[in-house]
């Protein structure tokens, strides 16, 4: 089955970057999003990003008019009916995401493949929220879709080999790089990254360094690009917490508890860039530090 016709549930970070990716590809794309200003600003975000590739030289200028031009915008879940994939790229919050499969199921075509662009939480649980498990996958990009290389693919249990192929055939065309993972908790990046962050967030809590200092030994000391404190803001503490709960509930073993630091940025609100506070204070004109 070849995917031609693409439908994006959410017009956030994430969701604005597949819808990107997959229109350069060549996919006539579709963004839904329930909040009309939001994919106004999605929609302006893609056209300025386009804009950035065509001045470093990645696409020309009329690559990047052809992407924009197919890419559409809607308000509700009822033109999703025609597309041949339709990608989840919601909040991670799992009830979240099982209203949205309620609502988008009976909307759609029996041929119709869904991914969801969860991060952490199991694939199979989700298929079976569904009414076509054997046409359901994980699709896990990476933050910012249009830069990463890699989209993780994840089977679940019910899986069938034809959605695996179209999805893999997906990510080739868009040029990216996949990696196969089994259904386990936060799949392979997360289940390596995020306890780091976690231990990250732990040496704060504990007094052993403050924000800068951790940063800077995690940059200098093991030539990361981000220190992970930074990394964490960039990610959004809320989805840092969600995949630490995740992979704490799932494989029940106390080394994933996430900090209590962690737990209370997110309970005052400060989520990291996209809130304008999380370890580093984004309000000046340079980012600055809150611990």
């Amino acid at each position: 089955m070849k995917i031609e016709k693409v439908g994006v549930i959410g017009a956030g970070q994430m969701g604005n970057g597949i819808a990107h990716v997959c229109a350069l590809a060549g996919c006539d794309v579709l963004i839904e999003d329930i909040n009309a200003e939001q994919l106004g600003k999605a929609r302006e975000t893609i056209k300025n990003n386009l804009g950035r590739q065509v001045k470093s030289g990645k696409i020309t200028q009329a690559d990047a008019d052809a992407a924009l031009e197919r890419i559409k915008t809607a308000t509700d879940l009822n033109g999703m009916k025609d597309r041949d994939l339709v990608i989840e790229a919601a909040t991670e919050d799992e009830q979240v995401k099982r209203r949205i499969f309620q609502e988008l199921c009976p909307r759609l075509s029996p041929k119709t493949m869904i991914a969801s662009n969860t991060s952490s939480i199991s694939i199979t649980r989700l298929a079976a929220a569904t009414d076509r498990p054997e046409r359901f996958i994980g699709l896990h990009f990476m933050n910012p879709a249009p830069v990463m290389q890699l989209v993780e693919i994840i089977r679940g249990i019910a899986t069938e080999e034809e959605t695996f192929k179209a999805a893999m055939e997906l990510v080739a065309r868009a040029g990216k790089t996949s990696a196969n993972s089994e259904d386990f908790p936060a799949f392979i990046v997360n289940r390596i990254l995020l306890p780091m962050i976690n231990e990250a967030v732990y040496t704060l809590y504990e007094g052993v360094g403050n924000v800068e200092a951790i940063d800077t030994a995690m940059k200098l000391g093991a030539n990361h690009p981000m220190g992970p404190l930074q990394l964490a803001d960039f990610i959004g503490l809320d989805t840092c917490l969600s995949v630490m709960q995740v992979l704490y509930e799932g494989l029940a073993d106390s080394k994933y508890r996430p900090c209590p630091l962690l737990v209370k940025y997110v309970e005052a609100g400060w989520l990291g860039k996209k809130t304008g506070r999380g370890f580093y204070d984004y309000r000046g004109e340079k980012p600055v530090p809150t611990r």
